[in-house]
């Protein structure tokens, strides 16, 4: 551990559990970096993802936005690759774009489709499932209405996904944001967490909450299931 981060974290006591606002504003404390930190979010869940049904995942657009600029690729043609055009988006194309993704390029944020490309997309599925940028349905990035799919990435949407050690991690700000938008943010995410929990899931959901910032402490947060 760094100097700094030692410093930093005296502020936190990591027995304690915080409410949401104060929690907020102290992440905001530690974070003292000389760039914008992003705020990050970490809840373990009571769930097995071993499980199909215990499986939780879904999108939310943040009211405030994540902060982030986010670099949009649309694979689509004819009428609705002109949409993603006028919808906002970074980068459109079809087989070009499947090409130059073969052959390396990345450069992008979030990858959406059209449920008749899917059959194109498939052939690069290798090559994006691993970074995160496959396209699917529960994510809103495979879809006909290409127009609203930019919008809402652009305007903020994140995902939330369980990983194999029943986690979720998203991002919900940046340290600029302040702390109402930040606790803003921050409850319209638990809240979809929340009201995604599987009927299979026994036992206490929210076995942690936690904030930190890039370079802060983390700070454990009291979240009721109820609130």
């Amino acid at each position: 551990m760094g100097k700094r981060y030692l410093e930093i974290a005296k502020k936190v006591d990591s027995t304690k559990l915080y409410e949401v606002d104060e929690a907020v504003e102290l992440a905001l404390e530690t974070a003292t970096a000389k760039f914008d930190e992003t705020m990050e979010l970490h809840v373990r869940l009571g769930v097995d993802p071993r499980h199909a049904d215990q499986q939780v995942r879904g999108v939310v657009v943040l009211p405030n936005g994540t902060g982030k600029k986010v670099r949009v690729l649309v694979i689509a043609k004819g009428a609705k690759a002109d949409e993603a055009t006028a919808a906002g988006a970074d980068f459109v194309g079809a087989e070009d774009v499947i090409a130059k993704i073969q052959a390396g390029w990345f450069d992008f944020d979030v990858c959406i489709t059209t449920p008749d490309m899917m059959g194109l997309v498939g052939r690069i599925g290798k090559l994006l499932g691993p970074k995160g940028l496959m396209p699917n349905p529960k994510s809103g990035t495979v879809s006909m209405d290409v127009t609203k799919a930019v919008t809402d990435v652009k305007a903020g949407k994140v995902e939330y996904r369980v990983d194999k050690t029943a986690i979720c991690h998203v991002i919900f700000g940046k340290k600029s944001f302040g702390k109402e938008k930040l606790a803003e943010n921050l409850k319209t995410i638990m809240d979809a967490i929340i009201k995604a929990k599987p009927s299979a899931s026994k036992g206490t959901y929210l076995k942690s909450v936690v904030i930190t910032s890039t370079m802060g402490a983390g700070v454990k947060v009291l979240y009721r299931m109820a609130q």
